[in-house]
């Protein structure tokens, strides 16, 4: 009767033969060997060496049990380094997006927190060596340094990588899945801008030569008057406006891809590609652009040459016109506050670490997007130990800078404040939350209702309702 074959993932019996003696015929080289039958059903030999045939047998028993635990494959096996994987993950989300289900902003995000974080952190582990214990330590320590978003992201993206090293057979269990979950403070309410905030903005901004200049007065309104997305504000062209039917078509969005530049591409779900009504005063507000002379395939909102703009770099022209600068006397004590740590010979980086203040706040501070009272600016006077003289005259410029000014009221509005406004005059004017997140761009209602409806302010027809139901005369 034949030998029945070795189990997938098992081995034979282990044997040991000496390779090389001393000159007094003592072993100084011991092979050990046994077949090992993989997981392709092949037979291999399975060799270890060591100058005892114990330590031999040690050596070779440890490969055949890595060896049947890998579930060994051509491309990935529990021996190859995170490094590795994170480079197979690359390669599949980037055939995700070349099939439209990922998008390359997602992955421009992913890249950024492998670079930063994932990589220095584990690259050099092996594949088998990446426990619950380990990853919970850096995802912890991510979190503490640098925010429970930036942890969150790594651990979504750990956590693909190790679902990919599971499939591809190099390790059984997800280490991910029993990580302590991410819990972070609760998103601040929708807040919408109200009237008088709009109407302040709007004066605003055509006052504001800057602002005028980076077209913003018209793409605010736009914004208003659609609700869309500053990327999809950006992609729409002039042939996608209809005038007299006052519609436009909304089916595309700029973003800017790594190694591509700007990119016009079609929106992130089918939500996303949409027919909107116009408002008379944005109409009127289009019929004057396009009276000054317009190409059909050319965007609404061009940059200065003509072309697309980038949504970052719009974002950026809005906060500087909103930023807390209340005019010259604020952006003067920035510079001048600037002036002093150079002439400490410091950088915004030394500032930062010996105040443990977030890296970010020395270039707010001296670009007056933040208001300086005078205790902050002890803490940066006596970081910077100036003279007398200049400390005195520095004082004297936070007193006159901490004037407020009636823009410092719109110093929170973002280019999504706009979208959050829209929702929520379309909820106050009795729009289902259906309707309103046809008008956003959203596959799920949910969304609407709980990021971008205003349910800060009272409801007056929620009072009349209470009021007619219960109300009884006799009492």
């Amino acid at each position: 009767m034949a030998r029945p074959p070795l189990p997938i993932g098992s081995w034979g019996r282990i044997s040991t033969k000496v390779m090389k003696t001393d000159d007094k015929g003592k072993a100084v080289s011991v092979r050990a060997k046994a077949n090992f039958r993989d997981h392709d059903g092949q037979v291999r030999d399975v060799t270890a060496y060591a100058t005892t045939a114990t330590a031999a047998e040690r050596a070779v028993l440890k490969k055949l049990q890595d060896r049947a635990k890998t579930g060994h494959s051509s491309d990935l096996t529990a021996m190859h380094k995170i490094n590795h994987l994170l480079d197979l993950w690359e390669a599949k989300f980037k055939d995700q997006i070349a099939d439209g289900t990922r998008s390359p902003t997602s992955l421009d995000t992913y890249l950024r927190a492998i670079k930063n974080h994932i990589r220095p952190a584990l690259g050099e582990l092996r594949i088998g060596e990446l426990n619950t214990p380990r990853v919970d330590t850096v995802i912890s320590k991510i979190k503490k340094n640098t925010g429970p978003p930036t942890a969150k992201t790594c651990r979504a993206i750990i956590s693909g990588m190790m679902q990919l090293a599971v499939r591809y057979g190099a390790i059984t269990v997800n280490p991910v899945r029993e990580v302590e979950s991410i819990e972070h403070p609760a998103k601040k309410p929708a807040r919408a801008i109200q009237a008088d905030e709009i109407t302040l903005l709007r004066k605003h901004l055509k006052a504001d030569e800057a602002a005028v200049q980076a077209d913003l007065p018209d793409l605010v309104t736009f914004m208003l008057g659609t609700g869309v997305r500053i990327g999809e504000s950006l992609a729409v062209l002039w042939s996608q406006i209809d005038l007299d039917a006052a519609t436009v078509d909304v089916t595309h969005t700029i973003v800017r891809i790594k190694g591509e530049g700007l990119i016009r591409k079609v929106g992130k779900s089918a939500a996303s590609n949409r027919q909107l009504g116009l408002p008379n005063w944005l109409i009127a507000t289009l019929r004057s652009r396009a009276a000054a002379g317009i190409r059909l395939d050319d965007p609404i909102f061009t940059d200065t040459t003509g072309g697309y703009r980038d949504p970052n770099n719009t974002r950026r022209s809005l906060r500087n016109a909103l930023a807390p600068v209340g005019g010259a006397a604020r952006r003067n004590l920035g510079l001048a506050l600037r002036a002093a740590r150079r002439k400490a010979g410091l950088t915004r980086e030394e500032v930062t670490k010996t105040l443990n203040w977030p890296k970010n706040r020395i270039q707010l501070v001296e670009s007056g997007r933040i208001k300086v009272d005078r205790p902050l600016a002890t803490t940066l006077l006596w970081t910077y130990k100036p003279t007398p003289e200049t400390t005195e005259a520095l004082l004297t410029q936070v007193d006159e800078a901490a004037a407020p000014v009636p823009t410092d009221t719109l110093t929170w509005i973002t280019s999504h404040a706009f979208r959050k406004t829209v929702a929520t005059a379309l909820d106050n004017a009795g729009q289902s939350a259906r309707g309103a997140a046809n008008q956003l761009g959203h596959s799920r209602v949910s969304m609407t209702q709980d990021n971008y409806f205003d349910r800060t302010a009272p409801n007056p027809a929620a009072t009349n309702a209470i009021q007619q139901a219960f109300e009884d005369p006799e009492l």
